[in-house]
């Protein structure tokens, strides 16, 4: 679809990639027949028309990376979406919101489904007001400023995706030029950070004469690695953070990364958008998703005109020029010369000897997990599940970051409670993302995300829900709220197996692996959902739980599972036979912590082992215990 021809191989020379290597790519990929040839049209199997004119500049959000919005519209689209994130009711605002998942199962698999007067007549004109308003006047330092609903707090250029786009990367740096140029800056509250993912950049940066316009406005080089899209943003300013507990708003971040999920970026904000390097600083000079740049001005130049993005955008030309002055051949190879030597730090690391890893039973980063802990060469036979809980019910687009967090670990939380337990200070908790090699903290945060809404909890808080890794522990006589981790733990100790209910789309998103793994080793057998991405599906039978879908058009709210059940699965042992049951049988009967009119329900599940090897794998245990059976 992308063929590779001459302007691929002037990137890999220009990159640093030797000659060889150059001549390797070109003779193989017309070997292959992937190079091409403009004078030869080549054939295929079917054509598809797209007219350029519809590829318009476009943003993703709030919560989702395939949640597409084109620029003209995201302000009435950022109003409409609010409705979900603000305590404040709203009127729904149309918009022009698409977006499928592309990794989701087939469509067959789914069911049906500021001071002065002329300051503030300028603030209200640059931000008219919200439907839904809750203002609260907020001081740092010297800086006097108003937040509300759609403030954004977060800017940042990070490392992952298109910083390795030279063309998207200068195109930043010359609009933070024509904005300093204009006497512009970043808004007071918005926290801009810059994490290129080569220090290639840096250097064309400095060539350009870039690096002091992107940090007027506060870019700054911040590092070059996972920064604001693994949850490294870092704390916003106390009085900001404070500011928007007390009147919970729906702040917001812009990041040019590719993943947005909910609770990710930062605690504190709970609408994440996509965008290009370029509409990043854009968005840092607006301050708030409440904008729209054809009729909004950004500020006002040292003349007191309006300046509005279309005055500082720079040109494709522009922006190629700079390309082709500032970047060369020299700059990769100084920079990739000796990029596997590292620093001393990293050359001085003591490194053990020896031909297998030794485990460090104190170490907080990793430990030897528990995969293979009572595993025999011969298979145990697949058994059906008898007298499970639910552990969650869940609604639809629960992503793989809800089911295990990557970002930022609570002090408070049964992960963080951990870390203190073992002599780690709050300031050197790092990340999920970080501590995935211990799986010890990796289980205390499965299904820890802050934004998780489970519903066996819907009709606490008067009804306004729970957000967090809670559930109901039905292990007491009262089923009281409870951590998910905690209540899990006091399950495994009763022999009682768990379950899942959940929606469309689970598992959708990114950290797939732990996301399988913790659920697992939470004591969860069963999934049962309307439909799965396809990836995570997988994922759960290479770790021992079972998917199961919703016979087709029903979900847990239409059958009238409300959580409070005791679930049996029969027909799972057909699988001892050789074969993959098409369905299997559940049932869900009321138990003491069920409404009194509650009646026993049953239907059967379509099995979504979905391939022969799937099924091999759920026979031994999971993948790592087949692959373990299959190397004795």
């Amino acid at each position: 679809m992308f063929p590779i021809d001459d302007v691929t191989l002037d990137y890999l020379r220009l990159t640093g990639r030797s000659d060889a290597q150059v001549a390797l790519v070109e003779a193989y990929s017309k070997l292959q027949s992937l190079w091409h040839d403009p004078s030869v049209e080549p054939r295929f199997s079917e054509y598809l028309e797209l007219d350029l004119s519809t590829v318009v500049p476009s943003i993703a959000g709030p919560k989702r990376p395939q949640d597409r919005i084109e620029l003209s519209v995201a302000k009435s689209a950022f109003e409409t979406a609010l409705v979900d994130y603000a305590s404040t009711d709203i009127s729904r605002v149309d918009a022009a919101l698409e977006g499928s998942f592309p990794a989701s199962d087939p469509a067959g698999f789914t069911p049906e489904d500021e001071g002065t007067g002329s300051e503030l007549d300028h603030r209200q004109r640059s931000h008219p007001p919200l439907t839904a308003s809750s203002p609260v006047d907020v001081t740092v330092g010297d800086d006097h400023f108003t937040l509300d609903h759609g403030a954004v707090t977060i800017a940042a250029i990070t490392s992952c995706t298109n910083t390795s786009n030279p063309s998207v990367m200068l195109a930043a740096g010359l609009l933070a030029r024509n904005a300093a140029k204009k006497g512009l800056k970043a808004k007071p509250w918005v926290k801009t950070t810059l994490a290129p993912g080569s220090k290639v950049v840096t250097d064309y940066y400095e060539k350009a004469g870039l690096t002091d316009d992107l940090e007027a406005l506060g870019f700054f080089t911040v590092g070059y690695g996972c920064t604001t899209c693994i949850g490294n943003s870092g704390p916003l300013a106390d009085e900001i953070s404070a500011a928007i507990a007390e009147k919970d708003l729906a702040v917001t971040a812009v990041l040019s990364g590719n993943r947005n999920f909910e609770g990710r970026i930062n605690p504190d904000v709970k609408m994440n958008y996509l965008a290009s390097p370029p509409l990043v600083i854009a968005y840092a000079l607006a301050g708030s998703m409440n904008f729209d740049f054809e009729t909004d001005a950004l500020g006002t130049d040292t003349e007191g005109n309006d300046v509005y993005l279309r005055d500082i955008w720079p040109d494709a030309a522009e922006v190629q020029s700079t390309i082709d002055s500032s970047i060369s051949t020299d700059m990769f190879d100084h920079q990739y010369a000796s990029v596997f030597e590292g620093d001393e730090r990293w050359r001085s690391l003591p490194t053990p000897d020896g031909a297998t890893f030794e485990w460090d039973a104190q170490s907080t980063y990793v430990r030897k997990p528990p995969y293979f802990d009572g595993m025999t060469l011969e298979t145990t036979p697949v058994a059906d599940i008898v007298g499970a809980r639910v552990l969650a019910t869940l609604g639809d687009s629960v992503t793989t970051d809800h089911i295990s967090p990557a970002g930022s670990i609570k002090a408070d939380s049964p992960a963080g409670r951990y870390l203190t337990e073992h002599g780690v200070d709050r300031k050197d908790f790092n990340s999920y993302g970080s501590r995935r090699g211990n799986h010890e903290v990796m289980i205390r945060g499965t299904f820890a995300n802050i934004r998780l809404r489970n519903q066996l909890l819907a009709d606490a808080n008067d009804g306004a829900g729970v957000e967090g890794g809670f559930t109901r522990d039905f292990t007491q006589a009262d089923a009281p709220q409870a951590f998910i981790y905690d209540a899990s733990q006091r399950y495994q100790a009763a022999g009682v197996p768990l379950v899942i209910f959940a929606g469309k789309e689970y598992g959708s998103g990114s950290s797939r692996d732990w996301a399988a793994k913790g659920t697992s080793l939470l004591g969860v057998k069963a999934v049962i959902a309307e439909s799965f991405e396809r990836i995570h599906r997988s994922n759960l039978i290479g770790m021992g739980v079972i998917p199961l879908q919703f016979p087709a058009g029903q979900s847990a709210a239409s059958l009238g599972l409300d959580g409070t059940e005791v679930v049996s699965i029969s027909g799972i042992t057909a699988l001892n036979e050789g074969r993959t049951p098409r369905t299997v049988h559940v049932t869900a009967t009321p138990s003491v912590h069920s409404p009194e009119s509650k009646q026993p329900i049953e239907f059967d599940a379509v099995v979504r082992i979905d391939t022969p090897g799937e099924a091999d794998y759920y026979r031994n245990g999971g993948i790592l215990q087949y692959v373990l059976r299959s190397l004795v």
